[in-house]
């Protein structure tokens, strides 16, 4: 193989040209996962200022 097809391959490839590949599923909402993010921060930040009275 030259460098040349080997390229065009690659990029043929990362085009999705000729790709069959359907998402039947739905995505995650950004809303929830930012949400979700957000409480688990929010949950760490208080347990750890729980452990940190001292200060």
């Amino acid at each position: 193989m030259s460098f040349h097809s080997t390229a065009a391959h690659l990029v043929t490839l990362a085009s999705g040209e000729g790709s069959t590949h359907v998402d039947e599923h739905a995505s995650i909402s950004p809303l929830v996962t930012g949400g979700g993010a957000f409480i688990a921060l929010m949950l760490l930040l208080w347990i750890t200022t729980r452990f940190n009275r001292d200060r």
